[in-house]
């Protein structure tokens, strides 16, 4: 599959006592890596997590002050839900927004801050978690986030590879 050096890596790096910074390269121009994470229909054929979760919820009004809300499903297991309200837009290259999940596990509101940066045809994707506190911040490192966004990255990758054959977004 997507084995061997030519994979990218997920870098994921703690620059401060509450953020969690989760970094990757995408073979892929921004105008697309944007969509991926902003259009439901893309969104939901790749952030799913680890292997077996769906998205069956992914609702985005990407506007400064619109909702997202998403929830995922895996056989056997409570739906897991968060939202949040987007706080800065600036397309294709940046979105803030607060996160809270339904049960909330984390100790409160958090801030996502994506930024994309596209340099001879890739994309660098930054996206910083800011969490309640480090214990929570550390507590989310522990629960297997690794493994799920770098899962969630890699088909990120395959729906973006698809997109450049069939010249998606020209």
């Amino acid at each position: 599959m997507n084995d061997g050096p030519m994979k990218a890596a997920l870098q994921i790096t703690t620059p401060s006592d509450r953020e969690v910074v989760m970094t990757r390269v995408f073979d892929a121009p921004r105008h697309l890596v944007f969509d991926a994470w902003t259009k439901p229909e893309l969104l939901k054929r790749w952030l799913t997590g680890p292997s077996g979760w769906t998205m069956p919820v992914c609702e985005i009004d990407l506007r400064v002050g619109g909702r997202y809300r998403y929830v995922w499903r895996h056989p056997g297991q409570p739906d897991m839900g968060m939202g949040g309200v987007h706080l800065e837009v600036v397309v294709p290259e940046r979105i803030v927004n607060t996160q809270l999940f339904d049960q909330d596990w984390t100790g409160g509101e958090g801030v996502g801050t994506l930024v994309l940066v596209e340099h001879d045809g890739k994309t660098i994707t930054t996206n910083t978690v800011r969490y309640s506190s480090r214990e929570v911040r550390d507590m989310v490192i522990k629960t297997g986030m690794t493994e799920g966004v770098g899962a969630s990255y890699d088909r990120l990758e395959e729906l973006l590879a698809s997109q450049r054959a069939r010249g998606a977004g020209q």
